[in-house]
């Protein structure tokens, strides 16, 4: 509450306010500059030579022939299949031109290496996938007769087939299934694929011999439907609360809280009337039987288990609902600077509804790199120098030396360049929103802010992004080490290393958390007063610390109602979910349905919230800097929005009410004091 009236009145204080942000440029003011500078260029030119370097080893791949290995194929001699090529020294029948052949054919198909995810098969190349089974060595000549296709090695001439005595090492294992070449990669496939039923073999053992998770997929298979609707019903959810939170921001905290209040309770209520009314039919049922039977039940278990499930359903939701009720509880005298500061989000989004749809261009950015980066990763896999396996004699290209490293610096690169799409995306939402709240005519707004925070942000400050970006990395490689070491020894450390990297990896977890905060307040800063990365994470702490409490405030309100916002889409879907699956007297098979609806409701709505949650975050800071160095007398008018000057005021009156209040209930108690002491001043006298 200090922030609210710790406003100087001193002349100097202007040039102080200068002063914090840049000593050298005293005349420049907390609102977007026009006249911009490139900041943190040489990290600009850091990220530019980096990026270089990624090309660089997708273009080694290609270069040196692991993508054409990839997208081709090659034998297991080292030929690229498709194509003429040079022999290699020490491996027999490499160097081969197989312009004619282009499609790899695999001697032993359903060989297949689950632990390592290949085929342990040797693998030829050949100018024609069997078009049919063929059970026999004569079917195997007659194949290569007429189509001209030899599916045993190189050298084992056609029309011999049947005689060879190297026929059983050499030649495919029999039956050859029939095949079909794959559209893009050029493999010969099985048309029957049942040969790969070892891939799933332990997993269907396992569900077989586990008759829990057996009812648990059961449930969602037969399911299918009911969870396909109740993601579309969350979609919709999500869209109305984005309508709910643009146009009615006024009242949303108190729909929300009243939503929650009661889709907690009602789903509550529901799961244990569920509970009650089976219970009670179980009794009614099991009373029918022993009376007609008079033998025990031999489902009693399973009954039993029903009932139990659905008990443990109630207990969570009441505990869940008791914990939620507790903390509205506590939150609900913040509620009015909730709503002022979902009131100013609101017609943010009025003015830039454009906003809306950043996350959906951030996620097309990085599933496009993402791909890139997988089929890179790829190349990679088929680039290097070729090496004979003593124990298999097939030849395959593995990186040596140095060249190993070019595959860390691509795991670099998947972190790095997604930490920066998202750092583009808070800068562009950030200076998208910074125009906005420092523009007091709104009218006057740029035809497309976003474009335009677009175009600064590459003109100008790619190189607070890069940076940005990198200090993430640097806290995020470590983490995902440690959480690498954790999962190989897991069962292997004793209590006290589990311990200690379990810790770790809370601790740097928690640092990236503050970091990311930082940054993105960094980012804001950035975008109005166009200083560099460090200077701008500077300001923006000095102003977060100098407002800790009024910002501590709005942050956890702001990011408890959007919690709520997303619990709520959860419960309405569940509860929906709840009544559609009630015609499954099976409550057991509930729990897998219910996850899967929960977890991609969860999801959309954090997508459809994620963009406004940043602009909160933003207004959180130009809110602190506008009530810092303005107090709304002339000359230093505010650039706040009326319902964070209403806020603002009516914070001052009640502090100014409570003040006098406890002004008056101090002033009984000094007057009795004096009372006492006047009163007992003649006794003393006259004793």
């Amino acid at each position: 509450m200090d922030g609210f009236r710790s406003f100087p009145a001193t002349p100097a204080h202007p040039t102080r306010k200068y002063w914090a942000i840049n000593p050298k440029r005293p005349k420049r003011e907390w609102k977007p500059l026009e006249d911009r500078s490139c900041t943190d260029l040489p990290w600009f030119l850091l990220f530019t030579l980096f990026l270089v370097g990624m090309c660089g080893i997708c273009g080694f791949t290609i270069m040196t022939g692991g993508a054409a290995r990839l997208v081709f194929g090659y034998d297991s001699y080292g030929n690229t299949c498709g194509q003429r090529n040079e022999p290699i020294e020490g491996v027999r029948l490499s160097g081969l031109d197989h312009t004619d052949r282009k499609f790899v054919f695999f001697l032993d198909p359903c060989n297949i290496d689950i632990i390592q995810r290949k085929i342990k098969s040797m693998a030829l190349c050949v100018s024609q996938c069997p078009t049919e089974e063929l059970a026999t060595y004569h079917d195997l000549k007659r194949f290569a007769m007429i189509n001209g296709s030899e599916l045993c090695s190189y050298e084992l001439p056609g029309h011999k087939y049947p005689q060879l005595p190297e026929r059983f090492e050499k030649c495919p294992k029999l039956p050859v299934p029939e095949s079909k070449a794959l559209p893009v990669f050029n493999r010969c496939t099985p048309v029957d694929i049942s040969c790969y039923a070892k891939f799933a073999e332990a997993v269907v053992t396992f569900v077989s011999d586990n008759s829990m998770l057996n009812r648990l997929i059961a449930g969602v298979a037969a399911s299918k439907e009911i969870i396909v609707g109740l993601c579309l019903l969350a979609l919709v959810l999500s869209m109305i609360l984005m309508v709910i939170i643009r146009y009615i921001s006024a009242v949303l905290v108190w729909i929300l809280t009243a939503l929650v209040v009661l889709g907690s309770l009602g789903g509550t209520s529901v799961l244990w009337w569920l509970y009650i009314d089976y219970r009670m039919t179980m009794n009614e049922t099991m009373t029918k039987d022993l009376r007609e039977t008079e033998e025990p039940i031999d489902d009693m278990k399973t009954i039993k288990d029903h009932a139990q499930g659905l008990l443990i359903y109630a207990v969570s939701a009441t505990v869940f609902t008791g914990i939620l009720l507790l903390l509205m509880l506590f939150m609900r005298k913040r509620v009015a600077l909730t709503i002022a500061l979902f009131h100013v989000a609101g017609k943010v989004f009025i003015h830039l509804p454009l906003l809306a749809l950043q996350p959906f261009y951030t996620f097309l950015a990085l599933s496009l790199f993402w791909v890139y980066w997988i089929m890179v990763l790829l190349f990679l896999g088929t680039t290097g120098n070729p090496e004979k396996n003593e124990d298999t004699g097939l030849v395959e290209f593995r990186l040596t030396g140095a060249l190993q490293y070019m595959t860390w610096y691509h795991a670099v690169g998947l972190i790095w360049i997604s930490e920066f799409i998202l750092a583009c995306q808070q800068m562009t939402v950030a200076g998208a929103v910074v125009t906005y709240y420092f523009t007091r005519d709104k009218t006057k707004l740029p035809v497309t802010p976003i474009l335009s925070s677009v175009l600064r942000l590459v003109r100008y400050h790619l190189g607070t992004v890069a940076k940005g970006s990198f200090i993430i990395t640097l806290v995020k490689i470590p983490r995902l080490i440690l959480m690498y070491i954790h999962n190989q020894l897991k069962g292997k450390e004793n209590a006290c290393a589990r311990c200690m990297l379990k810790t770790c990896i809370c601790c740097l977890w928690c640092l990236e958390k503050c970091l990311n905060y930082l940054n993105q307040n960094a980012y804001a800063a950035t975008a109005i007063n166009s200083t560099n990365f460090c200077t701008s994470a500077r300001d923006a702490f000095m102003i977060l610390v100098e407002n800790a409490l009024r910002v501590a405030t709005i942050n956890t309100v702001g990011d408890f109602v959007l919690f709520l916002g997303k619990i709520l889409i959860v419960t309405c879907t569940a509860f929906a979910g709840v009544l559609a699956l009630n015609y499954q007297r099976d409550y057991t098979e509930w729990v897998l349905p219910l996850i899967i609806v929960c977890l991609f409701a969860f999801l959309v709505a954090h997508c459809f919230l994620s963009i406004f949650e940043i602009v909160v975050d933003v207004l959180f800071l130009c809110f602190a800097i506008d009530t810092k160095y303005n107090n709304g007398t002339p000359g230093r008018e505010f650039y706040m929005d009326k319902a964070l000057m209403e806020f603002v005021e009516n914070s001052r009156r009640s502090m100014a009410m409570e003040e006098r209040g406890r002004s008056k209930r101090a002033r009984p108690k000094e007057d009795v004091e004096l009372t006492e002491v006047k009163a007992m001043a003649p006794g003393t006298s006259s004793a």
